[in-house]
């Protein structure tokens, strides 16, 4: 039977006329991702959106007022309110010493958002290497990082997280790093079970036939190929820091005063005058729900549109 030759230059497959390439193609994925999952893509934009409030915070550029100086003549106005002289406008009105709620809640994004991306980013580039290596590695050394992981998994996150900022004492480092160590096991372990079943594949035996080395073969090969989980890690990681950093605020293991900070706006002036002016709790407490509530359907979402057995199923 004879053979057709093909030209070596020429390519076997070729890419389908008329499909979407460059910045198209990216605005075709954004269109097909929010008319499939309507309620993530509006998480993510508020995701971006207070990404942008974070960043801009950072040097006061959209702060109204100064979130630490407070007037004594202002204390606790309501919604669009303005001082007793007539220089000052608070949409938000102030808290018991006269600081303006809308740009404390602002400089807040600041440190949670901050806070909750740091942590996530550490967490799974530490835990998603331990995975690798000890799904790939197997043996002993699978079978001690296991061990470490059981063992700080036993004890609940945020009792852990509390008593060791007790004893290393109270700031934002201290609990930053903290949280950011304690993180680590969960996506360490689901790591390690992406890469024992992307392992099990044919291109890691192809890869090993041609005399690639295990390095090569874990970085090159296996960890492009469980990034899917490490994306969605990220997005539920930052809101459980976020919301295990409100918590040690709250409990005054956080960020110092007069710096302002949702967990600490909640215990101090919004348990205090709860009873009288309960806007002082419902708004830090109302941002920290609504962050970590559209990470979380953000990061489902994200899951889904990245899992092929999830796909059909909308």
């Amino acid at each position: 039977m004879a053979v057709s030759e093909r030209p070596i230059s020429e390519p076997i497959l070729r890419p389908r006329s008329g499909g979407a390439t460059g910045l198209a193609g990216f605005w075709h994925t954004i269109w097909k991702f929010s008319r499939q999952y309507p309620l993530g893509a509006v998480s993510g934009v508020l995701c971006f959106a207070l990404l942008l409030v974070a960043i801009l915070s950072w040097q006061n550029t959209i702060l109204p007022h100064n979130p630490e100086k407070f007037y004594g003549s202002d204390r606790l106005l309501g919604f669009m309110s303005t001082s007793p002289d007539g220089e000052r406008f608070y949409v938000l009105g102030t808290d018991n010493v006269g600081r303006d709620m809308l740009s404390r809640l602002l400089k807040g994004a600041q440190l949670s958002i901050f806070f909750g991306i740091g942590v996530a980013l550490i967490a799974v580039m530490v835990g998603g290497v331990m995975g690798l290596l000890s799904a790939y590695a197997g043996g002993t050394v699978d079978l001690v990082v296991q061990r470490v992981v059981d063992a700080v998994q036993t004890i609940p996150f945020l009792v852990l997280a509390i008593a060791i900022v007790s004893i290393l004492g109270p700031g934002v480092w201290q609990g930053f790093w903290v949280v950011a160590i304690l993180s680590i096991p969960r996506p360490a372990r689901v790591i390690r079970g992406s890469v024992f079943s992307a392992k099990e594949n044919m291109w890691v035996e192809a890869a090993r036939c041609i005399g690639c080395t295990d390095r090569r073969i874990m970085f090159r090969h296996i960890l492009p190929n469980v990034t899917a989980p490490m994306i969605v890690l990220v997005s539920y990681l930052i809101g459980v820091a976020i919301l295990i950093e409100a918590s040690l605020s709250f409990l005054n293991l956080g960020v110092p005063p007069p710096t302002p900070s949702w967990g600490s706006m909640l215990s101090g002036n919004g348990a205090a005058y709860f009873t009288t002016n309960p806007r002082l709790a419902l708004l830090p407490g109302i941002a920290i729900s609504v962050i970590v509530f559209a990470t979380n359907m953000f990061g489902d979402a994200i899951r889904d549109a990245l899992d092929p057995r999830l796909r059909g199923s909308r």
